[in-house]
């Protein structure tokens, strides 16, 4: 039979046994130390704390160069960006929306001048959601509207669902005269009354038609130049400041999924 340790012995030894030290500016009570991460890294004892919560992950970065009336862009945008956006909790994705895509600009006199791919409805359309995105400044103020825009018949008017607009001014633009090459955009604000009736419509046209709506196309095609690998086409997607030919696959046929996989 082994010999029994005395009770005293075993006092004894636990008083003397090494302990971790704690951090001479920990001023919480013994019992706070493991309350918290943050208690816990202030006393010095996060390896004496099995059970801390682990630090909440990253959010995936998700940045989508594209065109307003890019067919595969809008599909992407329809189909994946949004419903996986709808789908996770905020802190998972931060998404960044560029709309320039393979336009050109050319300073004339001073002043930009852009020509899109599809003509000067695509113009309009990329600017139209700039000056959203600058007038609403939340994202999910404002991606609901591009969300509606983008899913329509046409991002700039509806010609199914309203009569033909008149010739010198917009209903969206309010009493703005707008150039006769300029189209008519009631589908947008259709779009507004939806999904962001708060925002101020006659901002938003100031925009389109001044000053801020140039720079803001200038400073997306900027983004859009200084992308490393150059794009190819459109939409480039760029997940966590990297572009692959993998990872624009994976994106386009679950971006759900590798948001998912990448969030760790």
């Amino acid at each position: 039979m082994a010999p029994t340790v005395p009770l005293a012995v075993l006092a004894l030894v636990a008083l003397v046994a090494p302990v971790a030290p704690v951090a001479p500016s920990c001023d919480y009570p013994a019992h706070r130390w493991c309350s918290s991460r943050d208690i816990a890294a202030a006393c010095q004892v996060e390896s004496r704390c099995p059970n801390l919560p682990h630090p909440a992950a990253a959010p995936v970065e998700l940045s989508l160069y594209y065109e307003s009336l890019c067919p595969a862009c809008r599909e992407f945008l329809v189909l994946e960006l949004f419903p996986t956006w709808l789908l996770l909790p905020a802190e998972m994705l931060n998404i960044t929306l560029v709309p320039y895509g393979n336009a050109q600009e050319r300073n004339v006199s001073g002043k930009w001048n852009f020509q899109c791919q599809h003509g000067p409805e695509e113009c309009l359309g990329n600017m139209i959601e700039a000056c959203l995105m600058h007038e609403a400044k939340n994202f999910s103020t404002y991606f609901p509207v591009i969300f509606c825009l983008e899913s329509g018949s046409s991002v700039t008017q509806n010609l199914d669902a309203v009569r033909p607009c008149p010739r010198l001014s917009c209903p969206f633009l309010g009493d703005i005269p707008v150039p006769l090459t300029v189209p008519c955009v009631p589908f947008a604000r259709q779009c507004l009354q939806i999904y962001a009736p708060e925002l101020d419509r006659g901002r938003i046209a100031a925009c389109v038609q001044g000053d801020t709506g140039v720079a803001l196309m200038h400073r997306n095609a900027q983004l859009t130049e200084a992308l490393d690998p150059p794009h190819q086409y459109v939409p480039w997607i760029v997940v966590n400041g990297k572009h692959t030919d993998e990872l624009q696959a994976q994106a386009e046929a679950s971006l759900l999924g590798l948001v998912c996989h990448l969030y760790q």
